[in-house]
């Protein structure tokens, strides 16, 4: 069972990138863009923290946090981070426990293979850390133009 529209987002406390533990009450008093994607440095994924990345202005504008989740491991993530200039954290997941919370583990085909993968996804938090939307199965291009729009409204 994974987290709904209209609840709260779970107590956790998870190691992300600039040496940060990322816990719940770290959020509050501001909108939390989670999205989830399945690993660092490849195409999609590039694409889609670099979206990001390019309009993060906006999103601080609309006092919207903006943090990336995988399962890679930390060294990756910062090797990530650092190589796209991405200004926001990333929280290695790689015990699956916010996977799970949010139900974004799927099977997938990969060269004709079924294996257990992220599914690309992204979920808003209002300021009171309530969840607002989501988007499940996402296709990357315009998915952040979107999710700007979101925030910009909730604002």
């Amino acid at each position: 069972m994974s987290i709904q529209i209209g609840q709260e987002f779970p107590q956790v406390s998870l190691p992300a990138t600039s040496g940060l533990l990322f816990t719940t009450p770290s959020c509050l008093g501001k909108n939390l863009v989670l999205y989830f994607y399945p690993k660092d440095a490849t195409p999609g994924c590039t694409i889609e923290a670099g979206n990001f990345r390019d309009q993060i202005e906006s999103f601080t504008a609309a006092n919207t946090v903006v943090i990336g989740v995988s399962r890679d491991s930390l060294k990756s993530h910062e090797s990530f981070k650092q190589k796209h200039e991405l200004p926001f954290e990333l929280i290695t997941d790689a015990e699956e426990v916010l996977c799970q919370l949010f139900g974004v583990i799927k099977m997938k085909n990969m060269y004709g293979k079924q294996v257990r993968g992220v599914d690309r996804s992204t979920f808003i938090f209002d300021s009171k850390g309530i969840l607002r939307h989501e988007w499940r199965g996402i296709k990357v291009p315009g998915h952040v133009e979107e999710v700007l729009k979101t925030v910009i409204a909730m604002s």
